[in-house]
């Protein structure tokens, strides 16, 4: 390629701010370093965001990494705490909870994954809980916390930990961080998108006739879509026969007692309920579907569970689970809600406004947007939509709950095609068809499985290698230190203060 033939991209303009907006931003301003002209974002105080996901998985903790973030500090700005998992109640059947954790299960054995010798174990007698060996299971059992590569060489190294956040205080730290290394924030609303004859966007008009021009756009305008969806007229491929709930009621809480470092979600007649807990107050939500149950019915039912008083009015929140056919489309590239929603049962969203900019950057195009890179864009980011609805899809498609139609009808759906081969394989011997690079690995598919009482009907021949005398005595050898070693750490409460507390004088704001 001449000089003349590469034509770099000159102004990126994002429209819509909130927590996929001021991440992009914050992250193309970190990753350019001002070798690009200007990037500059478009967003309205007139027009509210949802800001009502405040759980993340762990690789969030790799964003702030990427944008030099002190964790520290960003933990004290946004009253944040921690997550070690998720406890999932009345999933299975009503009266019965399970524990999805973050980071390992056990250790490998000669050649076998610990969970393969478990089940060999489980077949001869063992009486021990699949949990009772994640660190992060037993951490949060007992509200306890610390940093797991502060703890290197102990039991408690192998689990791993994500954040509860406040998002809009989220959204604030990050665009006070974009803003100093030189983002442009233009307060105004969209009225106008015009295109070129190529179908590329030329240029935004805004409600007061200002217009703003760039070579490339990133759309975070939310459930709106304003440019892949209005604009360009993206198709939506749509999930909701698979994942029923289309509607969310959220509200915030003082707290009550301290925080625990793990998320709640409770199964609901017609959905689930989340309780999130912060530094400075509880978020909780419910989510269902409409089709059994009203707003009205639904804040009642969620304001009948919720701990401590209510410090906002209860906001419903109608959405539609699935994703744009593409993600990226000539000049335009949509993130976060623009681009594709699903529910917020194993906190995702976060995580694939991230996943979507680092592949951005990895394919980062010129002004003429080669095709080829936005179809392998499409391609991996359409991989990672479909894992993670897979994954969520599980959670309901395995109950043995029949005590409503919701249930009922979660329980007989007709699977993805790769999830249902997904299941089949796993019930053989424990095996899994893994992917590339996928966020949820065999230790999370072997906690909800277990879980939700899929079990395999045996376990990989290969475990009969290791000698098994004496190995269920080893096993209760390894938990028990496992829980000793937890029960000398501090609590998920007294962590937080020795390390990273809020201010007080913040506290109270």
């Amino acid at each position: 390629m001449t000089p003349e033939t590469h034509r770099p991209i000159r102004k990126i303009c994002v429209v819509g701010g909130g927590t996929a907006g001021w991440t992009a931003a914050a992250l193309m301003a970190e990753h350019f370093k001002g070798s690009l002209g200007q990037i500059e974002l478009v967003e309205s105080d007139d027009i509210g965001t949802i800001g009502v996901g405040e759980s993340t998985v762990p690789p969030f903790l790799q964003l702030l990494a990427r944008l030099g973030v002190d964790e520290q500090e960003f933990i004290r700005e946004t009253r944040a705490s921690f997550k070690l998992g998720i406890e999932f109640s009345d999933w299975k059947a009503i009266g019965e909870s399970y524990f999805h954790p973050f980071g390992t299960i056990g250790a490998p054995v000669d050649l076998s994954d610990f969970y393969q010798l478990w089940l060999k174990a489980r077949a001869n007698g063992y009486a021990g809980a699949l949990q009772d060996f994640s660190p992060a299971a037993v951490m949060a059992r007992n509200g306890r916390f610390t940093l797991p590569f502060k703890a290197a060489n102990t039991p408690v190294a192998g689990a791993s930990y994500a954040l509860h956040v406040d998002a809009k205080r989220v959204a604030r730290f990050l665009r006070t961080f974009a803003e100093a290394r030189g983002v442009t924030r233009t307060e105004g609303i969209v009225a106008d998108v015009a295109l070129r004859p190529d179908g590329f966007v030329d240029r935004l008009t805004l409600k007061d006739g200002r217009v703003v021009e760039a070579d490339f756009f990133i759309d975070c305008s939310g459930f709106r879509s304003l440019l892949i969806g209005k604009a360009l007229d993206v198709g939506f491929r749509d999930w909701s026969h698979w994942l029923l709930c289309d509607r969310a009621i959220a509200v915030q809480t003082e707290n009550v007692g301290p925080p625990s470092p793990f998320t709640l979600a409770q199964a609901q007649d017609f959905g689930w309920r989340w309780r999130i807990p912060l530094q400075h107050r509880t978020g909780n939500g419910h989510v269902f579907c409409s089709k059994y149950l009203s707003d009205d019915e639904a804040t009642a039912t969620l304001m009948s569970r919720i701990e401590g008083e209510p410090v906002v009015s209860p906001m419903p929140v109608a959405f539609r689970t699935g994703m744009r056919e593409q993600l990226w489309r000539h000049n335009v590239l949509a993130l976060g809600l623009a681009g594709g929603f699903i529910e917020p049962l194993e906190s995702t969203a976060i995580h694939l406004i991230y996943r979507g900019m680092d592949f951005f950057f990895r394919l980062l195009p010129d002004r003429d947007c080669n095709k080829a890179l936005a179809a392998e864009y499409n391609r991996r980011m359409t991989a990672d939509y479909e894992e993670i609805r897979d994954f969520v899809i599980l959670h309901y498609c395995t109950t043995r709950r029949d005590d409503t139609a919701f249930w009922r009808e979660c329980r007989d759906m007709e699977l993805p095609p790769r999830l249902q081969q997904k299941i089949d394989l796993f019930r053989t011997n424990g095996a899994l068809a893994e992917g590339v690079d996928e966020l949820f690995r065999a230790a999370s598919w072997h906690s909800v499985m277990e879980g939700m009482g899929v079990r395999p009907r045996g376990y990989h021949p290969l475990v009969d290698r290791i000698p098994f005398d004496g190995v269920c005595a080893q096993l209760d050898h390894a938990a028990e230190l496992l829980k000793r070693v937890v029960s000398d750490l501090p609590t998920h409460e007294q962590f937080i203060a020795r390390h990273c507390a809020a201010r007080s004088s913040e506290m109270a704001a």
